[in-house]
């Protein structure tokens, strides 16, 4: 079991699928070589630099956390059952509604599809909340996910950025 990356005032709680093997054996988020989440979080414009995944510890200073659905490691997110996803979806709900992020990243539309019981949901904001947070799904970073290049990930995380941009720019003004 790897430990979640939480911290104060989250602006974002990204959640993966589950751990890979790799990430189990080093306690890492999304430690895999070919995983593209690391590369396309800097390529967003959430951190100022690459960071390792040795070094997610420094996410909370970006206002960024980690969870994820199902916390099993495995070989592949097609080797969780739907019961894994649905309970994990649970508990995702809940830890939402105590961490209290701006916005909840789901790497993983299939994942997410299976969790909250939406079937027809696609990549983009959602028009529902999870724990009282917005719900923006993502595709997931694994290299195994060959329909999405790093450049077309980094760009939808670069969207989940401006959102919260615009989000904190209308809370400054009604204020």
């Amino acid at each position: 079991m790897i430990d979640d990356v939480l911290g104060p005032s989250l602006d974002v709680l990204f959640c993966g699928i589950n751990p890979g093997l790799m990430s189990e054996a080093t306690g890492h988020h999304f430690a895999r070589p070919g995983n593209r989440f690391w590369p396309a979080l800097h390529l967003s414009g959430f951190t100022p630099r690459l960071l390792a995944p040795s070094e997610q510890h420094l996410l909370p200073s970006y206002g960024l956390g980690i969870t994820n659905v199902v916390a099993r490691a495995s070989a592949k997110a097609s080797e969780l059952t739907r019961e894994e996803l649905v309970e994990g979806g649970h508990r995702l709900a809940g830890l939402v509604a105590e961490v209290r992020p701006k916005v909840l990243a789901v790497l993983g539309v299939s994942a997410y599809r299976t969790a909250f019981a939406r079937p027809k949901a696609v990549v983009g904001l959602q028009g529902e909340s999870v724990g009282g947070a917005p719900v923006w799904v993502l595709p997931n970073p694994s290299g195994l996910n060959a329909h999405w290049t790093l450049a077309g990930i980094a760009e939808e995380l670069r969207r989940v950025r401006e959102h919260i941009g615009r989000a904190s720019a209308a809370q400054c003004q009604e204020r």
